[in-house]
């Protein structure tokens, strides 16, 4: 199938044309037609599947063609909601090029940085608003937003609001919409508090799911290196050099994490930069536009800073932490393998974690393949956790996937990694 198979008008189909658009995808073909038709969506598709297109161009259609309901030429027509401030920059710069052909006038609204300019863009009146929760709730108390006329409501990555502590928000802003409009839900993943929601928003859906619920894209080579904690940093210099990696999502758990590790690249000669919920808006936004550009090799991220996060052909990403909520996984890993395209994906698991790994394992119904093979290897399970139960148990004989060679002491172990890394950082 081709865009032009879905009915699309001219200006859009310029505009994907001029983005390299040629085909749509699952979510895009079967999500546009039940768009158009102006019902209400329940979408689940993991990220980098194309899912903004798939809600943004056939709003666009409908906003295009559709003449205005009330006089007042500055009401908001449309409102997408999203977790965080780097999402909403990016559906908004989506909607700015499928629409360029169009006369929509669109902003986005986020917290961390002044409202002013905002504010100036409201009250010269716009069609589309892309928001966060906190400042769209802010600017509503204020006097600056009205959601009377809202026509079409659309709920980006509910699953993500749901981890941030944004329901409560999310129903405040409900509370605002009129009750007759269209709705637009989207999700990654689909728990039970999820669809609850869903059935509060939504009214005789159609459901689109592309992939089942929390599985993992298949275009992603996995990899799971069992290490202690204080080794990581040495496995992660190892990794970057010996698979000369061009760029890399580095992810962790704390802020705190997220300043470290970018500390100790930038120690070792590597490009990085940290980006985190502490950071301001205007250094979030400098570093992954550095990030983006190939100034800097690495970006180093917590989850919520990291969720919009949208580079093209993004090489690796690599779980220096692993998460402890097992979707955040599948998020997380959904930063490369955008669109089709091949990615890598390395998760360092130390002795603390590997409950995080089990529970991965269950919900993504998948074994992550194990590496052995690394000069700082840990214990390893001799069986896989889910797996167990049912593998037949190796005779003593065939158990030599021990990391350790054969009689060698934890103290000789440690003097040859650091023989080894030693070297290996001469070398590089």
């Amino acid at each position: 199938m081709n865009f032009e198979q879905l009915n699309l008008i001219a200006p859009l189909l310029d505009a994907l044309r001029e983005e390299g658009y040629t085909q749509p995808t699952p979510i895009q073909e079967q999500a546009i037609p039940i768009v158009l038709q102006e019902g209400d969506l329940l979408g689940c598709a993991q990220t980098g599947t194309g899912k903004t297109a798939a809600f943004s161009v056939p709003i666009l259609q409908l906003l295009h063609q559709r003449p205005r309901t009330v006089r007042d030429a500055k009401a908001i027509r449309c409102l997408i909601l999203t977790p965080t401030r780097e999402l909403a920059i990016q559906i908004d710069e989506s909607i700015a090029a499928y629409g360029r052909h169009t006369r929509l006038r669109h902003t986005v609204i986020f917290g961390g940085v002044s409202q002013k300019a905002q504010t100036d863009a409201l009250a010269k009146g716009i069609d589309i608003l892309v928001a966060t929760p906190g400042r769209l709730l802010d600017l509503m108390q204020q006097g600056f937003i009205t959601l009377a006329h809202i026509e079409i409501f659309v709920l980006d990555e509910a699953d993500r609001m749901l981890d941030m502590g944004f329901i409560h928000d999310v129903r405040k802003v409900i509370a605002k919409l009129p009750a007759r409009r269209q709705s637009l839900f989207f999700s990654a993943t689909m728990p039970p508090e999820i669809m609850q929601l869903a059935d509060t928003i939504l009214t005789k859906p159609q459901k689109v799911a592309v992939t089942p619920p929390s599985t993992t894209a298949e275009a992603i080579d996995q990899s799971l290196f069992y290490v202690e904690k204080n080794d990581k940093r040495s496995l992660l210099l190892h990794l970057i050099r010996e698979h000369n990696i061009p760029s890399a999502l580095v992810f962790t758990r704390t802020k705190h994490g997220a300043d470290r590790v970018a500390k100790d690249l930038v120690r070792a000669g590597i490009k990085a930069e940290a980006i985190h919920g502490n950071k301001s808006q205007n250094a979030r936004q400098r570093a992954l536009s550095n990030f983006k550009s190939g100034a800097t090799r690495i970006l180093v991220a917590t989850d919520i800073a990291a969720r919009g996060i949208d580079v093209e052909k993004l090489s690796h990403v690599i779980n220096y932490e692993i998460p402890n909520i097992p979707e955040t996984y599948v998020h997380r890993i959904g930063r490369t393998g955008r669109a089709g395209a091949d990615g890598v994906a390395f998760s360092f698991c130390d002795t603390e974690e590997r409950a995080y790994i089990r529970d991965i394992h269950k919900l993504t119904a998948i074994q992550i393949p194990v590496v052995h093979d690394h000069p700082f290897v840990s214990e390893v399970p001799v069986t896989a956790p889910a797996a167990a139960a049912s593998r037949p148990q190796p005779q003593p004989a065939q158990r030599s996937s021990r990391p350790a060679p054969q009689g060698q002491q934890p103290a000789q172990k440690n003097q040859q990694r650091r023989k080894w890394y030693g070297a290996g950082r001469k070398q590089a």
